[in-house]
């Protein structure tokens, strides 16, 4: 039996090149269309579909809402998403949302295939670039979010310090008194938990900063 497919996006033209692609392997078949979320979960309640080809950015209800209603709806589909992204928290939030697999439309015409009988056969499918990104994320760990909680002021101050510069030719840079400079200073000891300055050095090096 063929895998019956949706076309979920908000470009006719794609959609017709998808259907003529599919239309060269026999194990395929588009039973349905849609251009955006809401005509997508309407389409799920009359055509049989196996998996939703589903583009993550459409007008009226975007990929990811329509996901979830999916999800929500405990509707027995195969969803395969198809995007113009290849970014971590795009993969991560689409895959934790229910997502069986994720593929970028620059890999199409090599991966399509392979990625829809993945899916339909109960598998996940990443391809092997995002597969490794994701990898990559993880052995790093999570993102140090105390850079992100530091002022515009702070910042420039964290810079010149990991320079060398003395409070006083830094009061001098920016206009601004060394008692002032040494309060930021003690901001960034605590922000950044460093104890000396050679620790602030150190962070600054392991979080590339010296540039």
């Amino acid at each position: 039996m063929p895998i019956k497919l949706l076309l979920a996006d908000d470009h006719r033209i794609l959609r017709t090149g998808l259907k003529l692609l599919l239309a060269s392997q026999d194990d395929f078949q588009v039973v349905a269309e849609a251009s955006n979320g809401v005509e997508t979960l309407e389409k799920l309640q009359s055509a049989d579909v196996d998996v939703v080809l589903l583009d993550l950015s459409m007008p009226v209800m975007g990929g990811l809402d329509c996901l979830r209603e999916i999800r929500r709806r405990h509707l027995p589909v195969k969803v395969l998403i198809l995007t113009m992204y290849s970014e971590n928290q795009y993969i991560k939030e689409l895959m934790t949302q229910g997502a069986d697999g994720y593929l970028c439309k620059d890999t199409i015409d090599t991966e399509l295939f392979q990625a829809l009988r993945t899916v339909a056969q109960g598998g996940r499918y990443l391809s092997a670039e995002d597969t490794h990104m994701l990898l990559d994320s993880l052995i790093a760990g999570p993102p140090d979010t105390a850079l992100e909680e530091l002022s515009c002021r702070e910042q420039e101050v964290l810079q010149y310090l990991v320079r060398g510069y003395s409070l006083g030719a830094i009061a001098d840079e920016l206009f601004i008194s060394i008692k002032t400079v040494s309060t930021y200073k003690t901001r960034l000891m605590n922000k950044l938990h460093c104890a000396t300055k050679a620790d602030l050095v150190d962070y600054a090096i392991r979080h590339d900063l010296l540039k």
